[in-house]
């Protein structure tokens, strides 16, 4: 596990996960939301981003996070491991809705003075609605991706539940073996 990219549903913790792994492996931390939002909301350029991205993976090892399909050739294609955080909706609700209203409230900036907007929070734009709109989508998406032979070098590591990432992590932490293990076939796609 030098090359990591971790994904899921947004609020599903991909961002905290991939810095405790980063931390852990001593290893650089990539957020492709960090590389994508310019000041005001704007999207940075297609090219913009994908020079962005190029150079922050320019090195052996790194942890990414973020679910930006139009980048899996940059990131993915030089992955050597998945991470798949495939929470169920009301965790994955729940986690989206605390953390906006803690963002919200302490007014922090995100990315590049970018804050969450209560006129975000409730409009068609609002990250809560695009979790519950998108949290099916993705669960096909990132199961047919698990599967899809161009990506058949990567370790797929799909974690049901904030416990099963703890423990993961834990072990990681230990260094022991990485493959997540569990009493049941369905809850472990890791190849």
């Amino acid at each position: 596990m030098l090359r990591i990219h971790v994904v899921g549903t947004s609020g599903s913790g991909k961002t905290t996960l991939a810095r405790q792994i980063a931390e852990r492996l001593d290893i650089p931390h990539v957020e492709l939301d960090a590389l994508h939002w310019e000041p005001n909301w704007t999207p940075a350029d297609k090219a913009v981003l994908r020079a962005r991205v190029t150079g922050a993976l320019a090195s052996g090892a790194w942890v990414v996070d973020g679910n930006y399909s139009a980048l899996h050739d940059l990131t993915l294609a030089r992955a050597d491991t998945l991470i798949w955080l495939d929470y169920p909706l009301p965790v994955v609700l729940w986690r989206v809705t605390a953390r906006t209203m803690r963002r919200y409230f302490a007014r922090a900036e995100l990315w590049n003075g970018n804050r969450e907007r209560l006129r975000s929070v409730f409009s068609k734009d609002s990250i809560i609605l695009w979790a519950l709109t998108t949290w099916a989508k993705n669960r096909h998406r990132y199961r047919d991706l698990s599967a899809d032979t161009t990506y058949a070098h990567v370790q797929v590591i799909r974690l049901r539940s904030p416990r099963q990432t703890r423990h993961w992590l834990q072990r990681l932490a230990a260094q022991q073996p990485l493959r997540v293990h569990s009493t049941s076939a369905s809850s472990d796609t890791s190849r």
